[in-house]
């Protein structure tokens, strides 16, 4: 199977492509930047890799190299809670998402043969922020600019259908795995200083990286597989409860929070994404019959720090 990637220098990507490599398949990386991709896949370790420099808001002539792709997975995206919500930076998050899936579906489209799956990233963000509501595949859109964002990210993927390609669409929660979030938050627990951001009763959805990679290996190769799925474990928990477990299997105290207006002076309207939160619920993904490596959050955070 040969499958391309967007965002394959990412967090969930960099995994995602080494285990499509390990199981025999070749992968065609896109990258906006093409020098850094093949630093981080070199042939001599990714001998099934191959790496083309795209643009992913515009047209080209990369668009060509998705011809015998049997399946596409796109992952790219600006980062959204790493700066502030800057209109300049509001428009990043939006394009990058929008504009991006315009350009792989147009790709599609032109392929001669064409790919036979899209795998489509989007994010819990879709269903707004509650501390009461619970959320499944079937839940309704919130109104915020995280849920528009998904709702407009979600519908340019859904044209891929016309192509008569087969879509889905994983609406992730928080990736964890060593790096990312996790290895923000380890480093006031080792100063003894760590304690739950905000008010700790926020929901917090999250997914193990190898679930998720798991759940796109099984995307691309089942083709029952089909619409939207939440890409979380089935065991969502509130912030405090994350950070009580973090705290005792570190050694750590986690009684210190980081207050709101700590948060929202860091980064204003961006705090939104630690600070509210939403119990999701991966329905659809469990009547699949995906099954989770990590489904409780102690397994997940065991297995993690072990490697910290």
């Amino acid at each position: 199977m040969k499958v391309a990637v967007t965002g394959a220098t990412g967090f969930v990507g960099s995994r995602l492509v080494d285990r499509l490599q390990q199981e025999g398949h070749e992968v065609l990386v896109l990258s906006r930047d093409a020098d850094r991709a093949k630093r981080a896949f070199p042939t001599a370790t990714f001998p099934k890799v191959g790496v083309i420099a795209y643009s992913p808001l515009q047209s080209g002539d990369w668009q060509q190299q998705i011809s015998g792709c049997d399946g596409v997975v796109n992952l790219a995206g600006a980062p959204i809670a790493e700066n502030r919500w800057t209109p300049e930076h509001k428009r990043e998050i939006l394009e990058s998402r929008t504009l991006g899936t315009q350009r792989i579906v147009e790709a599609i489209a032109q392929a001669n043969p064409k790919p036979s799956v899209l795998v489509n990233s989007s994010a819990i963000g879709y269903y707004g922020t509650s501390e009461t509501a619970t959320f499944e595949e079937t839940s309704s859109p919130g109104k915020d600019f995280l849920a528009q964002v998904c709702v407009d990210w979600e519908a340019e993927a859904e044209k891929v259908k016309a192509s008569g390609t087969r879509l889905v669409i994983l609406r992730t929660g928080i990736v964890l795995g060593m790096g990312g979030a996790i290895a923000k938050m380890l480093i006031p627990f080792r100063l003894f200083a760590g304690g739950p951001l905000g008010k700790g009763r926020q929901w917090f959805s999250w997914i193990h990286r190898e679930d998720l990679v798991n759940l796109i290996l099984a995307a691309l190769t089942q083709p029952e597989m089909t619409g939207v799925y939440n890409a979380t474990a089935p065991n969502p928990v509130r912030m405090g409860e994350l950070c009580q477990t973090m705290g005792q299997l570190l050694n750590r105290p986690s009684w210190l929070p980081v207050p709101d207006f700590a948060l929202e002076a860091l980064l204003g309207e961006a705090a939104k994404v630690v600070l509210e939160g939403q119990e999701v619920l991966p329905k659809h993904t469990q009547a699949s019959g995906f099954q989770y490596q990590y489904p409780l959050i102690k397994q997940a955070l065991e297995e993690i720090l072990s490697k910290a």
